[in-house]
């Protein structure tokens, strides 16, 4: 597994966590461009997604399992869009709350991913 995607990955999640934590500090809801910031982690995610499966078809092997790894990629992919889905429902500065804890979830998931990896 690349560990500089999974990096940035981590990083993006966090820098997103902070923003929209801060955006639920001013007591804000969900905006448009944190809707783009949750697309721009989402996007990272899938390509991590992709490209943890073609190493799993090249041969390489995961140290703790290809079904857990694959079921990991998958949360870690749903992570973001599903909080931002929740955050549409909550239209308060919950909502915001709700998507900064989905990217703490998201970058703790890249933790675990290493981990399964073989890191």
């Amino acid at each position: 597994m690349l560990v500089a995607l999974t990096v940035a990955v981590s990083v993006a999640a966090l820098a997103l966590a902070a923003w929209c934590g801060f955006a639920a500090w001013r007591d804000q809801a969900t905006k448009d461009w944190h809707f783009i910031g949750m697309a721009v982690v989402a996007a990272l995610a899938l390509v991590q997604l992709v490209i943890g499966i073609v190493q799993l078809a090249r041969g390489e092997k995961a140290d703790q399992g290809s079904v857990i790894f694959v079921s990991y990629l998958i949360g870690a992919l749903l992570a973001v869009p599903a909080a931002g889905f929740l955050s549409l429902a909550e239209r308060t500065r919950w909502g915001s709350t709700t998507v900064a804890a989905g990217a703490v979830v998201l970058a703790v998931l890249e933790v675990r991913l290493h981990d399964i990896w073989g890191g």
